[in-house]
């Protein structure tokens, strides 16, 4: 009992990790239909920087983590407004220069930093403990970011302009710009914000995790599964997805290795596609 107690707190704390560096990418995703393939390397730079904050400058880490998310945002407005927006409704061609776009950053990174991983300390120490039961205490902050991070995005979409503008833009763009609206500002502005959970995903993991120029790879396949199972523009479907997926993995790797519970996991998600192509959670497409 124990055992399985374990395995599902942990499967919390890897919902928490998984949401969080899959909800950039169900914004650029879902909202701007942008396959989005340099997602892993915004997460990269996000620990980078974040790095670099703490190591070089150090300074603390709740303020390293809100200019980290600020960093890779900027970096997305730029690459919106210098290659995205020329290439929207282009699939072949966006997933292209965004291919090239993790090459670039990844060999950017290793000029600058050189291969050697990079580590912060862990700024919050200790866990909680009960009984067998361990949980760190940054797995628990972990999951309390998580929800912070689907508390706001869920705020910007439905309670102000900005969101009613974009969930009006993903029904029906041609209606809203003869409404006036600007809609190359919303498309800027949320591959921004998209790129900024990236990074501040990356800020986030870089205690827990070696920062790397290759980072980002590892974390790219689970996004896109978690994506395309909630749903491809739906917050809430990417939050219920991190969590079938994490605990879904969790449970099983308790029988069996944790390849093997993947594997099982994928199959399964294949299923689910097959006869539920739009996801579990689905709301109108782009018109």
């Amino acid at each position: 009992m124990e055992l399985i107690v374990s395995q599902l707190l942990n499967g919390l704390s890897n919902t928490a990790t998984l949401f969080l560096v899959a909800i950039g990418l169900v914004i650029i995703f879902g909202m701007l239909d942008v396959v989005n393939m340099a997602h892993g390397e915004f997460i990269m730079l996000g620990a980078y920087f974040n790095c670099t904050l703490i190591n070089q400058f150090h300074l603390p880490f709740a303020i390293a983590i809100i200019l980290s998310f600020l960093f890779v945002a900027i970096i997305g407005a730029v690459i919106e407004r210098v290659m995205i927006q020329r290439l929207y409704g282009k699939i072949a061609e966006t997933l292209l220069v965004t291919f090239a776009l993790t090459y670039v950053f990844q060999q950017i990174i290793r000029m600058v930093y050189g291969p050697e991983d990079q580590h912060i300390k862990m700024p919050i120490s200790g866990s909680w403990t009960y009984q067998k039961i361990t949980v760190p205490y940054y797995n628990i902050f972990l999951m309390v970011m998580a929800i912070i991070v689907l508390l706001i995005t869920l705020y910007l979409l439905y309670k102000t302009s900005y969101g009613m503008q974009l969930r009006a833009t993903t029904q029906n763009r041609q209606m809203v710009q003869c409404l006036g609206i600007n809609t190359n500002k919303i498309d800027c502005m949320t591959f921004a914000y998209g790129s900024g959970l990236a990074g501040l995903a990356g800020a986030l993991i870089a205690p827990v995790a070696s920062v790397t120029p290759g980072m980002g790879t590892s974390y790219v396949v689970d996004s896109f599964l978690v994506v395309v199972l909630g749903g491809l523009n739906s917050i809430v479907g990417t939050f219920f997805g991190a969590g079938i997926i994490s605990e879904s993995v969790a449970l099983m790797a308790s029988y069996m290795s944790e390849i093997t519970a993947k594997i099982l996991i994928f199959i399964i998600i294949i299923v689910i596609i097959r006869f539920k192509p739009t996801g579990l959670f689905t709301t109108k497409d782009r018109r």
